[in-house]
């Protein structure tokens, strides 16, 4: 099947930058929202993105205004039937993903394949609610995903070869690196290596063995890594890490995913608006 036009269904960080690398590889985009303001929000955080890029020489004022072109804005889930290639990024909510995989099997054609931009929730499940379970996979981009290299290709029970070819070769013409997670696991490779390390890293600084600065300085001079644990976490979020703990302690049934108590205290006083920023670095 040849692709030409890719669906992206949520304007999040994520959402854009997917869009955005989809429109600089030359495919049409149609990026959806439930409010028009989310979309164009995230057409002007591309078009600063590319303006940077302009500005640096990597890329002509042209490219950027035919990049910008490319993409097609709308609040209604049924343009997607216009796309070749629907990619979901919408918030780690298992629920609300299922719905809208459901909603996109009667939007659009039978040989369309659907992939699911999420961190660690089940493929399976997440393809259970359509006609197609052979044609659903796992697409889990990286934050920034205009930057970052790699994408995570994930089987579902059903998936089929012929669907996760199609999407290697999807995410590798963005210029990506993929790899395969052949298996329906809770965090696929990445996040079943990374929350343990988020959650060690909050029981030392729990038992009060050494800072949040102390913590993120030894990982990053001792393991050589570009970011510290809490520095990540505020990165990405404590709440989606939080969320993220919770869902790999009940579906792997091992406590011991379970989110600490320093991190469920900061992500329970940001919903109470008692903090400003849920994050370890927050402004005080």
């Amino acid at each position: 099947m040849s692709i030409k036009t890719i669906g992206v269904v949520g304007a999040g960080a994520m959402g854009t930058g997917i869009a955005h690398v989809a429109a600089m590889a030359d495919y049409n985009v149609i990026l959806r929202d439930v409010d028009m303001s989310y979309v164009d929000n995230s057409i002007q955080n591309m078009d600063k993105f590319m303006a940077r890029s302009v500005e640096k020489g990597k890329m002509t004022e042209e490219q950027r205004r035919v990049a910008l072109e490319r993409i097609r804005k709308t609040v209604v889930l049924e343009d997607c039937a216009d796309a070749d290639f629907v990619i979901e990024a919408v918030i780690e909510n298992i629920d609300l993903k299922k719905e809208i995989f459901q909603a996109l099997d009667k939007i659009c054609r039978p040989e369309v394949i659907f992939a699911t931009n999420t961190s660690s929730m089940s493929i399976t499940a997440i393809a259970a609610g359509t006609g197609r379970p052979d044609k659903v996979c796992g697409l889990h981009f990286f934050n920034p995903a205009q930057i970052m290299r790699l994408v995570e290709v994930i089987r579902g029970l059903e998936t089929s070869d012929e669907t996760i070819s199609a999407a290697k070769t999807l995410a590798e013409s963005f210029g990506k690196k993929t790899i395969e997670v052949k298996k329906d696991s809770p965090g696929f490779v990445v996040n079943r290596i990374m929350i343990p390390q988020f959650i060690e890293a909050a029981r030392l600084l729990q038992e009060g063995v050494a800072s949040v600065e102390d913590i993120d300085t030894a990982v990053k001079l001792g393991l050589n890594y570009p970011m510290g644990p809490f520095e990540l976490m505020d990165f990405t979020g404590v709440d989606i890490s939080y969320f993220v703990m919770e869902y790999f302690a009940d579906e792997l049934r091992n406590n011991q995913y379970a989110a600490p108590q320093i991190i469920k205290q900061m992500v329970r006083a940001n919903k109470l608006g008692k903090k400003t920023g849920c994050g370890f670095y927050a402004k005080k």
